[in-house]
Parts: C-alpha cells; structure tokens; sequence
C-alpha cells in the first residue's frame, strides 16, 4: 500500500537487530533484505502405507502440511500479488496468528498455491484454486447471506429435496447449508464420499444433523447461535404476554361474532415466578425483558456461571426448586438425549398446580401427551408452544387444538431482520470454515471464543508441529497408546483452555501416520478408534502471564524411539517446545535443550561435542545443495554429548544423510519432516 513518504526516509545504513527493537511498542522501523529469490520447484512426493492400526511407518519420511508457516512462502510465486501489513502496537504474536490458523486447524479445499488477502483486522488465507468450492443450500435464505457465498464459491440454490435426492446430489458438494427442515443423516456424509467438508445450520438447533456420522467423516458442523437470539427472545415474551392475557383465543372468540369479556379474564405478570430452563443467549434475553416486566426471575442451566445470572438479578436454583415454584415456565434448553421429553407426567407432577408453560426451544423436550393430560387435569393452566415434536403437527393434533394452548407454527426466528442477520451469520462461518479457519460457532470440534483463539493461534501451531514430530521419532512397528502433554503457564490452571491445543497434537500425531482424512473435527474420534489415549498436566511456572502457555512438552510411553537421544530421564520419548515472537520453537530433545524454529525441515544429530562438528555437517548439506535455515547445539555435560537441531529448506536424499551418518563422531541422526 502507498503510505505517506515520511515513512519511507531512508537512514544511511539499517541497525542491527537487537532484542530492543523487537519489545518496542512505541515505533517500529521495518527494512527488507530479498536476496537470491530465484528459486525452483520441485515435485514433492509422499508415499503413505496403508496402517490398520496404529503404528508409526518404518521409514523416516512422513506426510507434511502441504503449505509452509512463512508469511512470505508466497514470495515464490511469480504470479502473487504481495500485499504488506503493518501494525503498530500489537504484539507480533497477534500479528502472525491468524494466518498460522488458517492453514493448521482445518484440512478443506485443495489448492496449492496460497495467497494472503486482507481480511477485517486480520491477515486470512484464501485459495487461488481454479475450480471454486461448491455450495448446497436446501432451504431458503435470506438474500445477503447468497450473495456472500456466490462471492466465494459456486452457490446451488436446490429446495424441498427428497432424502434421495439430497444424496445424489452432496457427493457434488463442499459445503451444506440447511435450516431445520432437511435431515442431515448419516446416509448424507456416507454419499458424500469425503468431499462434503461442513454443514451451516441456519439457525440454532443442529438436532436435524447427525453430528457423530459428521465428526466420523471430519466434516464440520457450524451454527448460526446469536443472530436470531433477540427474535426468539422477542417472541417468548410475545408468547407469555398473550397466553396470560388470553389474546388469541379472545381474538378468535370475536372473529366469529361473539363478545365474551368475562370468559377470558387473565392473569398479571407483574410479582409472578418465571423460571427460565436454560440460560443460554436467548434464556438470559428472555430474563432481562421479564424483569423489566417486574416478574421475579429464576433460571436451571447447569452449565451457566452464577456470576452471569447474578448480574442480571436471577438466581440459578436446582430443577425441581425451578418447576416446583414457579407461576410461569419457559424452555430454552437444547434437545439432547438429556432433555428429550424432560417435561414429562413425573416432570408435571412436580410442578405448581395452574402453572402456565412457554416453548420456543425445542418440541421434544416435552412429551407432548404427558402435556394434554396435565391440561386435561388442571395441573397446567395454560400453554404457549411455537414448536412441536413432529412439525408441522398434525392436523388432528390435541395439544395444538386444545382450547388453553397459544401456538404458532415456528416463527422463533421470523423476522426480517433476524433471517437476514442468520443468513450473513451462517455464510460468514461456512465460507470461514472452507478457508480452513476454526469457526467460534463450531459444533462438533472444541468452541474457543474469537478472543481466546486469537491468543492462542501461534500455540496451536505449535502444538500440532509437536505431535507431528513426537510420532516420527517412535520407531515403526511400536504401537502408541499413551501420550502425556504438560502444559507450563504463569496462569492458573482453570484459566488454561487447552482443549483446542489436546486436539492439535492428535492432529499432528496422526496425520502422518493414517491413510484417513484427518482434520481437527475427527481428529479426537480416530485417536480413540486407535486405542490412543491423551492425559494432560498443567504445571504453573515463574514466567509472564501475558502469554497463555510457557511451554508444551508431549511425551510418548511405552514405545522405543529411533532417535535414543530424543528419550527422557524416565524413559519416554519427550519433546519441547514455545512460542517465541509468535513462531513455534523447538526447546528441548530429551533431556537435550536446543533451540530451533519449527518451519521447513528439521534433522535431529546425536554427536560427541567436540570441535568443527557444525563445520563438518554444514559442508556436507552444502555441497548437495541443502540450504541450512537454523541451527542449535545443545548438550548437557561440557565434551560429552551435543545434540544438533539442523532446520533445512528441502529435504536431503538418501547420499546426503548416509553423509551425515559417517561422520565418525555422529552417533545418530534423524530427519523429520514438518
């Protein structure tokens, strides 16, 4: 970009780097040395041997990442516009941190060449792929959502599809978008064939996707949870207003000619007990508008902070407390096994008699049998329902013609503005999602909030370079069934959401040893398939509690390593690392410390530390033309032993490392691919 020329004044010579540059926050000075960018392509080829259970290859080449970590990986491309970014006051490991995401967490839409594009206040990556991904959509939605995903990819705008139908057709697809009339089974992902990548529900509910078939198969599933929260909130108020004031059957009452004031008598709002089942988004929205109608509120969501509620003037009691003294009921819990028919005849023999219930959730969270017979009886005055267990309903239905329920046929979500929010919103998270970006609304795959995620990004990266290098030290045929993680941090433990990082080292670890599609969504699935079980520790260390981790060590039990040196004092394979300057590193090998950025390749050298060792193996990648990117010598006792980190931009053949093995004070080597 054209900046003013006052931030071009050249000075006659750049400084040195130092460390004070790199922690000023208060002026930054950027200088640019390109040399030697002429370079050659090469095919790259992987082999992969099929391994039904799991156990590293015998060979030292593994499967690596198809794009590099470097910002300027582009700079390779002829054909690349580069565009540059600076920030001023934001540490460099937010700086990078999008970018690193993009290309680790989600495994989507083949395209080798990788461009970086500006993105809100972030760097994403984006495919220069000739051949767009293509995106189902098979319910309607709104405009602003179709025009956002016509801008990415190749839209299908194919309604009212049969089961039949929509099988033959997603085997075609990247992407599914669907609201909760198309049932997403497990026959879908299975006529998919591996291509299908993520599912949008347009809306919140993803009971109509069947999210174990989805993780099994490594297909995203995403939700729109926020924008139509205020429209369902809106309308459970709507709901409770007109039942205790009977509006409907008042209004019917008149349209056929009658004026019967007496009959429909209602009851006040104002001192009455609302009690909120679930106090999610809509459940706390729904809170705030009935306190502001003077109802004493109180909420059951075993999952929601007391602080949260407290802040708004509700408190949190136990489910029978909840349906036991409460004069009015609203559900806004999700349908789980769990919930499924909770509102039940020994739920309704509980409750307050002429307790009067609202449902703008889920239909089956109330057996809807169990609720005609406690209308039947007294025991439940009245009730507002604008969902059902079978929608539509049927016509004959009881409960929808019983003259003390309020219904209306799922208009939760139906306003204006809250299908076009949903339709952005669930656009915004699929097309996220195909650019390989962890969606915040992400179902089947661990949920970080956008702000932890940004934190977290250079961890993450180096996470699943840990597991990655972790599996190819274990020599083949040793099966892995326990994998121990510490996680070091300033911070205390509870603060420490390392369910994000857990799933990258599995990642790491697995991809490449299987034949399987692995991404962040199965990755936890198809490491307990293999009998692999992960325990985590979090150590609290001396260090700055402005960074999440200190450091991730993963050790690997019970298994014998074909780099010795890389084997800990109790016995396990054991690897290091940090984040330095929002680049992974490479800490420790073993009992080994070494420092080494974990980017390109990395070859691992036991040695006796003596004199010119470096000498010697450098000339050795020289003369086969093996360009040495970053070297570390670490050792524990001064003239015993040295291990030698040696990062390399390609990879060496089989002359170059039978080279390496011959120097007589090499003991042992070994090349990892990252």
């Amino acid at each position: 970009k054209q900046l003013p020329p006052k931030h071009f004044e050249p000075q006659e010579s750049p400084p040195k780097h130092t460390n004070r540059h790199r922690q000023s926050q208060t002026q930054t000075q950027l200088y640019f040395y390109i040399t030697n960018t002429q370079t050659s392509e090469k095919n790259m080829a992987s082999a992969s041997t099929a391994n039904p259970i799991f156990t590293p290859p015998l060979t030292s080449s593994s499967s690596s990442p198809s794009t590099k970590s470097s910002h300027l990986s582009f700079l390779n491309s002829s054909t690349s516009n580069i565009s540059l970014k600076l920030s001023h006051s934001r540490p460099r490991s937010q700086s990078q941190s999008q970018s690193l995401v993009v290309r680790s967490v989600l495994k989507t839409v083949d395209s080798p060449d990788i461009s970086v594009s500006k993105g809100r206040d972030l760097e994403f990556v984006t495919s220069k792929s000739k051949s767009k991904p293509t995106i189902l959509v098979s319910e309607k939605l709104g405009e602003a959502g179709l025009e956002l995903l016509r801008s990415f990819g190749n839209v299908d705008c194919s309604y009212d599809l049969s089961p039949e139908d929509l099988c033959s057709k997603i085997s075609q697809c990247d992407a599914l978008i669907v609201r909760s009339g198309t049932k997403v089974t497990r026959q879908v992902f299975e006529a998919a064939k591996g291509r299908l990548k993520v599912v949008g529900r347009a809306g919140v509910g993803i009971d109509n996707v069947d999210l174990q078939a989805a993780t099994e198969f490594g297909c995203l599933v995403v939700n729109a949870p926020t924008a139509n929260t205020i429209a369902a909130a809106e309308h459970g108020i709507a709901l409770l207003a007109a039942m205790a004031r009977n509006v409907a059957q008042a209004d019917a009452s008149m349209k056929s000619g009658k004026w019967q004031r007496n009959k429909y008598v209602g009851v006040s709002l104002v001192g009455k007990t609302l009690a909120v089942m679930g106090f999610g988004k809509v459940g706390s929205e729904v809170s705030r508008r009935a306190k502001g109608l003077g109802m004493n509120v109180i909420a059951h969501d075993p999952y929601a902070p007391a602080d949260r509620a407290r802040a708004i003037g509700v408190d949190l009691v136990s489910f029978d407390q909840a349906i036991s003294t409460a004069d009015f009921i609203s559900l806004h819990m999700p349908l789980t096994p769990t919930t499924s028919k909770i509102f039940n005849d020994e739920t309704f023999a509980k409750v307050k008699k002429g307790v009067r219930i609202i449902n703008v959730a889920r239909g089956g969270v109330i057996d809807e049998d169990a609720l005609v017979r406690a209308l039947d009886s007294g025991v439940v005055a009245q009730a507002a329902l604008d969902v059902f267990t079978e929608e539509p309903p049927p016509s004959d239905s009881k409960l929808v013609q019983h003259e003390n329920v309020t219904v209306t046929p799922h208009l939760g979500a139906s306003t204006k503005e809250a299908q076009e929010g949903v339709a952005v919103e669930i656009a915004e998270a699929v097309v996220g999602a195909l650019r390989g970006e962890l969606s915040a609304t992400a179902v089947n795959a661990p949920m970080v909030p956008a702000e932890v995620l940004s934190e977290l990004a250079p961890y993450v990266v180096l996470a699943e370079k840990l597991g990655r290098l972790a599996v190819q030290l274990v020599a083949g045929g040793s099966g892995i069934k326990s994998v121990r993680v510490v996680y070091r941090s300033a911070r205390d433990p509870d603060d420490l959401d390392t369910r994000l990082l857990r799933a990258m080292i599995t990642k790491g670890m697995i991809e490449p040893i299987s034949n399987s599609f692995i991404n962040l969504v199965n990755a936890d699935f198809t490491a307990k398939q293999k009998g692999l079980r992960i325990t985590e520790e979090r150590v609290v260390v001396d260090s700055s509690p402005e960074y999440p981790v200190d450091s991730i060590q993963v050790q690997i039990s019970n298994v014998e390593s074909k780099f010795a040196s890389a084997l800990w004092e109790n016995g396990n394979i054991s690897i290091e690392g940090r984040v330095k300057d929002g680049v992974p590193h490479l800490t420790c090998v073993g009992s080994f410390s070494v420092d080494v950025s974990l980017e390109g390749n990395l070859i691992l050298c036991c040695q006796v530390d003596q004199p010119g060792m470096i000498g010697r193996v450098g000339n050795i990648l020289g003369e086969h033309n093996v360009n040495v990117s970053f070297m570390s010598v670490g050792r524990t006792v001064k003239r015993t032993k040295a291990i030698m980190a040696i990062g390399v931009d390609e990879e060496p053949d089989k002359d170059t490392l039978r080279n390496i093995g011959e120097v007589p004070a090499i003991e042992e080597f070994v090349f990892l691919k990252l």
